[in-house]
């Protein structure tokens, strides 16, 4: 059995911010498309999953740290594809366990910690044919699923009922979600990307990926990259206190790692009026509310999932 979606609702959100400049919100709830593969993951996986199969694979190999989205997101997948699954963790092993790496195991998957300066080799292909000798014939799927594949998983995600916004705003972590967005706007629309990781580096990551897959993007694309907090996986105060109104005010959970930066930049934008009136912008909602559970694990937090 492949990934399953359920559907997917797109909600108009209202607040006076917005309303007040002309702008119009709403948010495509990618979170709803999964119980576990949840968000861009899913589109990620799918035809990753569907590649392995068909190559005769029975195990898929990834990479990810302790609380990675895509690690709990390939366990998931992997079981219900009747697939095996090694997660090759960076770092070591830490107890009890986290909630991400609890339910990585408890959905099958193969824990299989290494060393951060072990873990920086992950591309080489020294270390790839250590793997091959330690686990045998596997499937592997790269750090945050990009590849191929996964663009054109992400390709699907915009649907012709959103050819009606202007603006399509994303959270950017390895870009593979931004880079399938990019090769599916139309000529009207403006593709903002906000990245979840510190440097401008993502900018030269997101041409070489585009140029990579021979991406030529119709409309225009703008990577955004100062709303970063610190850097990836980095949080203050003022972002957690956003991430709860958000949910205060409109009854939807958000994470700060990926999401919640975005919307967060989204929001200073408009204020600023760096999106002018009579913009029609649709949100990504992109998933990864399992890291809530760690996240508030981890900091003693109490963030609404």
């Amino acid at each position: 059995m492949m990934l399953i979606p359920r559907s997917i609702t797109t909600e108009k959100i209202s607040y006076p911010l917005w309303e007040d400049k002309g702008i119009e919100v709403s948010i495509k709830r990618l979170d709803q498309i999964h119980e576990l593969a949840s968000g861009n993951k899913f589109f990620k996986l799918k035809y990753n999953l569907e590649k392995a199969i068909s190559e005769g694979h029975d195990t898929i190999l990834t990479f990810g740290g302790a609380y990675s989205n895509h690690i709990y997101a390939s366990a998931a997948a992997a079981k219900s594809a009747n697939l095996h699954s090694i997660g090759i963790i960076r770092g070591e092993e830490t107890l009890p366990l986290n909630p991400t790496i609890a339910s990585a195991l408890e959905h099958g998957m193969h824990i299989h910690y290494v060393s951060r300066e072990e873990y920086r080799k992950k591309t080489e292909s020294d270390f790839l044919v250590s793997l091959k000798e330690k686990f045998g014939n596997f499937y592997m799927i790269p750090e945050g699923g990009n590849n191929e594949e996964a663009i054109k998983g992400t390709t699907e995600i915009l649907s012709q009922d959103d050819s009606e916004f202007t603006h399509i705003t994303t959270s950017i972590g390895t870009g593979g979600t931004f880079s399938g967005l990019a090769n599916k706007i139309n000529k009207d629309q403006i593709l903002m990307g906000f990245s979840s990781l510190k440097g401008d580096f993502i900018h030269d990551e997101i041409k070489f990926l585009l140029e990579k897959y021979k991406i030529t993007p119709e409309g225009k694309t703008q990577v955004v990259d100062q709303y970063h907090f610190g850097g990836y996986g980095k949080v203050n105060s003022d972002l957690i206190d956003f991430v709860r109104w958000f949910y205060k005010e409109f009854e939807i959970a958000i994470e700060p790692i990926y999401t919640g930066k975005m919307i967060y930049g989204l929001f200073e934008m408009i204020k600023d009026d760096q999106i002018e009136s009579g913009s029609k912008i649709l949100i990504l909602h992109t998933g990864g509310l399992q890291g809530l559970a760690g996240f508030n694990h981890r900091y003693g937090l109490s963030l609404p999932l």
